[in-house]
């Protein structure tokens, strides 16, 4: 006989091996709550260290990345990739060139996308890499000849049935573009090795909204369960990125009535409505480059707070898409107490585990990133397959099956996280995503 796992030996062993790691703490803590319960009344994962196994990734890489700027300066910066599961798939997760990224961070994220790419019922295993490389400021040569440096680094880590690495953070068609070009050089092979590529070369559509888009499907799919729904509720979306973009033009179309954005310096607020019309202004279309929100008071009648987050407007609806623990507890007490019945994650972990109990005490329906924003992933396993079958699909085909996927994923959180009449989303989530990729381990053996 086996003692149950509890939650805080389990965390002690964690922590003990993986030191100055909080982010990848917060994560694991934050799954661990829900299938601990689940691993004790299913003693097959408890007795072959499931979790354990689970938390550990099967392949950490870290690697220098040296480059010549446009002075003649040589650059040095780390790249990685954590290789986190591939028990139902090939590796797939984003790639991140961002100045905050560590081992930390990419080892929550990674261990987040285990979860996220088991619930949309695809099969693609977990990972995620980057580098603190910063792409701001750069030149589109200096940014080629990083990309060109990283890839020679990662080509011999990567390919169609191990590893398939997208963008994120830093990371868009430009750079997934440069990317691939090199692979490609150093390998003499044309592969579905990175998606988020360009629609010339086997790029997918609306990959730029799947995101966005699939984090407003899900909240449709959360209130619908609920008898209600998106038109006429008043909505608060934080970040100004491709998530918090596309998020905020899919609730226009469910008729609901988008109040805020949000950037670095603080955030927009339009009383009336931001519609599509001001959505273009905010995106400027015909640029592609994006504007501060605080310039946008000159062109339509809003207002600006400066260095404030969305959170204090009163709303029904919340939409954080910045980024991770940008929600705190008196955040989540404020939109409480201001009538918010919802909450659906764009970002990854962007509510912090004091504001989720808030929401769990305060009766306010909260959905987990790894259910609510697994819309991105979800179409990037769309386009390997249709690089696999050398075909696309239209606009509308990819929307219908990202839609579906949304509402699978709400589905499986329904069944797994229903109890005495009500629905954790978290524990739903997390024990449905933790299901298949343990099964699959389990049939392996100790592997």
């Amino acid at each position: 006989m086996y003692d149950d796992l509890t939650l805080e030996h389990f965390m002690e062993g964690l922590v003990k091996r993986n030191p100055h790691e909080p982010e990848f703490h917060q994560a694991v803590k934050e799954v661990a709550e829900s299938v601990i319960p689940f691993i004790n009344k299913n003693p097959q994962y408890k007795l072959a260290h499931i979790l354990e196994r689970m938390t550990e990734p099967d392949k950490v890489v870290s690697f220098r990345v040296s480059w010549e700027d446009d002075d003649g300066n040589i650059r040095i910066n780390r790249g990685y990739r954590v290789q986190f599961n591939n028990s139902i798939g090939p590796y797939k997760g984003g790639l991140r060139f961002d100045p905050s990224v560590n081992l930390s961070v990419l080892k929550f994220l990674g261990f987040e996308q285990t979860f996220k790419n088991s619930l949309t019922t695809l099969p693609i295993g977990a990972g995620k890499g980057g580098s603190d490389f910063n792409p701001k400021g750069k030149s589109d040569r200096e940014i080629m000849r990083f990309c060109q440096s990283f890839m020679t680094q990662l080509y011999q880590h990567i390919g169609p049935n191990m590893d398939v690495p997208a963008g994120d953070i830093g990371v868009g068609s430009r750079e997934i573009s440069y990317l691939f070009g090199q692979y490609k050089r150093l390998t003499h092979q044309f592969e579905s090795v990175l998606t988020g590529k360009s629609l010339e070369f086997g790029g997918s559509l609306i990959r730029t909204e799947a995101t966005g888009y699939g984090n407003a499907y899900f909240m449709q799919a959360m209130l619908a369960h609920q008898k209600e729904e998106i038109a006429g509720k008043a909505c608060l979306v934080s970040g100004s990125g491709n998530v918090a973009l596309h998020c905020a033009e899919k609730i226009i179309q469910l008729g609901g009535k988008v109040l805020t954005l949000s950037d670095s310096s603080g955030t927009l607020y339009v009383a009336e409505g931001i519609d599509q019309t001001k959505l273009d202004i905010i995106k400027d279309v015909k640029t592609r480059q994006r504007k501060r929100l605080s310039v946008l008071t000159e062109q339509f009648t809003c207002e600006f707070y400066e260095g404030k987050k969305p959170w204090h407007i009163q709303a029904e609806l919340a939409f954080p898409c910045a980024t991770q623990n940008e929600l705190t507890e008196q955040d989540a007490i404020t939109l409480a107490d201001n009538g918010c019945i919802a909450v659906s994650e764009g970002a990854n972990m962007p509510c912090t585990p004091e504001s989720v109990q808030i929401f769990s005490e305060r009766g306010v329906l909260y959905a987990p990133g790894k259910a609510s924003n697994a819309g991105g992933v979800a179409v990037s396993a769309l386009e390997m397959s249709q690089n696999s079958i050398r075909m696309s699909w239209s606009e509308q085909e990819l929307e219908q099956k990202l839609h579906d996927i949304m509402q699978q994923i709400h589905d499986q959180c329904v069944k797994y996280g229903s109890k005495n009449g009500q629905i954790n989303y978290v524990d739903g989530a997390n024990i449905a995503g933790f299901i298949k990729v343990a099964d699959a381990m389990l049939a392996y053996g100790v592997v």
